[in-house]
């Protein structure tokens, strides 16, 4: 049986995926696809992290997926960003094309101080494929996106983390640990809280402010039926540590 692309790992509430190869195949597709769906039928686990195994995070597509007619499939990451579970991202080395794609769909973006994120499509007479021209626009604004994209040229993990696309810039030997550490501090979180946040800004984004406002309050008032709601209001008047169940 081949080795997956992807492994998947658990401690405690946190699942932890990590990239087994350098640039984006059929396989790793498909792997990354059947880790999601394992992570969506865990109720045990509230927060995800996505990192490689490899001196870099990922270099972009593999030549076979690039050679195939059509190319990649439409939105390849879309399993990660539909993921009702908060995924954080840790960047090392090269994060280019696919590989910022990847980083992308996931909701938080941390990196190592050595990362290089970019898409350099246009340099090859190509067009981001994975969503890239989307996602990067909506994150860090439409004349930063264009002068990425346009002129195919990389940021460094100071600009990223200048214009928001990735929230901390940390020595490589501590990037495990800070984005372990940010994992954590979410899946301390009331879990059906955190899954509804993630919701409310994903989807609101695509509506206007007034529908936003209301799919807002119509998930505060579903959230209000829940035993996790009740005991947060419980362990803040005992001052004590909530024990959320996801309930």
């Amino acid at each position: 049986m081949p080795e997956r692309t992807v492994s998947l790992d658990k401690s405690g509430p946190v699942a932890r995926l990590t990239l087994r190869r350098p640039s984006v195949d059929a396989a790793l597709l498909a792997d990354l696809a059947y880790t999601c769906d394992a992570i969506e039928g865990d109720d045990s686990v509230r927060a995800v992290i996505l990192a490689a195994g490899g001196e870099d995070f990922c270099r972009g597509w593999d030549e076979s997926l690039l050679a195939a007619e059509g190319g990649p499939p439409a939105d390849p990451f879309g399993c990660l960003a539909e993921l009702p579970r908060p995924v954080v991202c840790a960047l090392q080395g090269e994060a280019l094309s696919a590989g910022l794609e990847l980083a992308l769909a996931c909701d938080i973006r941390v990196a190592s101080e050595d990362a290089r994120l970019g898409l350099p499509e246009t340099t090859l007479g190509l067009l981001p494929m994975g969503g890239g021209t989307q996602r990067l626009a909506r994150l860090v604004g439409r004349g930063k996106a264009l002068e990425m994209v346009l002129t195919g040229e990389p940021v460094d993990a100071q600009e990223a983390l200048r214009i928001g696309l990735v929230s901390a810039a940390v020595p490589r030997e501590r990037l495990a640990a800070e984005a372990e550490a940010v994992a954590s501090r979410i899946a301390e979180r009331g879990p059906i809280a955190v899954r509804f946040a993630k919701e409310a800004i994903s989807r609101g984004l695509e509506m206007t402010l007034e529908q936003a406002l209301r799919y807002e309050t119509d998930l505060t008032i579903i959230l209000q039926t829940t035993e996790d709601r009740a005991e947060g209001v419980r362990a803040f008047l005992e001052k004590r540590k909530p024990r959320f169940k996801g309930r």
